[in-house]
């Protein structure tokens, strides 16, 4: 029998990072019991997807590489220029809400187009 899983993020601020992906994944934020801002969770509000906890760390995310990121899936079964113009599209709209682009990669003989982005506290996710 499958497993549900939930995604944890370390983080400095669990409810503006829930609040950011909120909004990038279009889930579900919960009216907050949690006064002290130690944890925040959100959901898919279709049951799809895994639910993603926030909770607070003392240390900040080092310099490393994301050995797990996300993979948002803005653009399934588009190809070529119309892929890359959505992929754009939701990367101004990301960066309105906290994201920043690190930069682009174009379509190859394998694979297709993805923009790479850190969320508001530099966590690796890509436009896929």
């Amino acid at each position: 029998m499958a497993k549900e899983i939930q995604v944890a993020y370390d983080c400095a601020d669990p409810l503006a990072q829930a609040t950011f992906w909120a909004e990038a994944l279009g889930y579900r934020l919960p009216p907050s019991s949690e006064p002290e801002n130690t944890w925040a969770a959100i959901s898919d509000p279709d049951g799809k997807g895994p639910r993603l906890y926030f909770q607070m760390v003392p240390e900040g995310r080092t310099a490393a590489k994301n050995r797990l990121h996300l993979d948002v899936r803005s653009a399934p079964g588009l190809t070529g220029d119309e892929r890359m113009a959505v992929l754009e599209l939701e990367a101004a709209r990301l960066e309105g809400l906290g994201a920043k682009r690190l930069y682009r990669l174009d379509a190859d003989s394998e694979n297709e187009g993805i923009i790479v982005m850190d969320d508001p506290e530099g966590n690796i996710f890509c436009l896929d």
